[in-house]
């Protein structure tokens, strides 16, 4: 069990009002900035002057006040030095990989991530002559064989996408740095419930178009690290935010900053709902996948890591076996229940449900799905919180007894 609090972090975090002393902080959409005396300028560009050394922009790819702010706001909460926020999830990641791997790198990853990420480690960075061996993350023998001479990374999420194999952070920090080797946790499945940095990881990645946004209008993304990092991240010369450009909208950063105080009480009730149905199914023979529930292999492991306050996650993984039955459920969930929307992503107020195999996962070849334990049927409820939970249990409930029947 973690004694690091995040929601007390965040609440502690240095407050930043709007210029005229508005509760919200101020949204500063210039492209640009100006400077009083002509020589700060070439300070700015030589990093002797800056946000945080004199309170000098210059520009916002560079640096953003507003979203220097919600950068803040996320370090406070992760416990890290700094943070650096992204134009999106996949952005967060692909530069912190390419930031600390060149080419003949090599990178172990866990077999178990968002097709996306895979495509990327699999099929781009190659191109770049960076190579990645996947490995089965729930065994550090596994991990360790597949580190070489030219590993740099141990790459992996907290909650595996979808099938929520847990990563056993400490010892993987441990593995990694005896080994020299920096490791990057991905865990947008997870914020609040597990504090990746607090036990070992250097860099923790999100997608915050998920939960920690909560609402599925916008796409951002985060990366919290060391100091030093980030600054690597934003050098002139060879930062890779600051040459590839991922650059975060203000506007996009201020909605995201007026939704963290309810952060907490979000990822509470989606692990409260998720926990329910997760029980209910699972009395019901149905096969589930949830970590709250003590027939999941991780399930000791997530306890003696999870922030407790926040559960055990709002993501539940239901094997119909068949994509035949997977989409015969998600149809009656949708359409004839009115449970949820049959729609990818997550950490939204309604439920958002897919098969996985065919959707977020569909980068990853069928072969290696079968190998990871992801079956064609298995379905992914994000789990939502409007409506009773007594109402949502009984539609879930028709739905999946339909299926069990068929």
């Amino acid at each position: 069990m973690q004694t690091y609090t995040p929601e007390l972090a965040l609440i502690s975090a240095r407050r930043e009002f709007g210029e005229h002393g508005g509760v919200a902080p101020s949204i500063s959409r210039s492209a640009t900035f100006t400077v009083v005396d002509p020589h700060t300028l070439p300070e700015i560009f030589k990093g002797a002057k800056g946000p945080e050394k004199g309170g000098c922009f210059l520009y916002s790819r560079h640096f953003n006040p507003t979203v220097s702010v919600l950068g803040r706001y996320l370090a406070a909460m992760e416990g890290t030095e700094a943070c650096m926020c992204t134009a999106s999830g996949m952005s967060a990641i692909a530069c912190t990989l390419l930031q600390l791997c060149k080419q003949g790198d090599h990178i172990v990853s866990s077999d178990t991530i968002y097709g996306g990420t895979h495509a990327f480690l699999a099929d781009l960075l190659p191109r770049f002559g960076i190579q990645t061996t996947f490995v089965d993350i729930t065994s550090s023998a596994k991990v360790e064989a597949a580190i070489c001479k030219e590993t740099k990374v141990i790459y992996t999420e907290s909650m595996g996408n979808p099938t929520l194999k847990i990563a056993d952070i400490p010892t993987l920090s441990k593995l990694a740095h005896a080994n020299s080797l920096k490791l990057v946790v991905d865990n947008t499945f997870a914020p609040m419930v597990l504090s990746p940095a607090q036990m070992g990881a250097d860099v923790v990645v999100y997608s915050m178009t998920k939960f920690i946004n909560g609402a599925s209008d916008l796409i951002a993304g985060a990366v919290c690290s060391s100091t030093d990092f980030i600054k690597s991240l934003m050098d002139l010369h060879q930062g890779m935010i600051m040459l590839l450009g991922p650059t975060m909208d203000p506007r996009v950063a201020f909605d995201i900053i007026q939704r963290l105080p309810h952060l907490p009480l979000r990822m509470r009730e989606h692990s409260r709902r998720a926990m329910a149905m997760a029980r209910m199914l699972e009395e019901m023979n149905m096969p589930v996948i949830y970590p709250g529930l003590e027939s999941h292999p991780q399930h000791n492991l997530l306890q003696s890591m999870i922030n407790r306050r926040y559960g055990h996650g709002g993501i539940i993984a239901i094997d119909c076996k068949t994509l035949e039955k997977a989409e015969q459920f998600l149809d009656i969930l949708q359409n004839k229940e009115k449970f949820g929307l049959i729609a990818v992503s997550l950490g939204y107020f309604d439920t958002l449900m897919s098969c996985s195999g065919t959707s977020t996962s569909s980068e990853i070849p069928q072969e290696e799905q079968r190998q990871i334990g992801l079956s064609p049927g298995l379905v992914r409820l994000a789990v939502g919180y409007t409506g009773t939970l007594e109402a949502r249990l009984a539609q879930l409930k028709k739905a999946a007894e339909t299926v069990l029947t068929a």
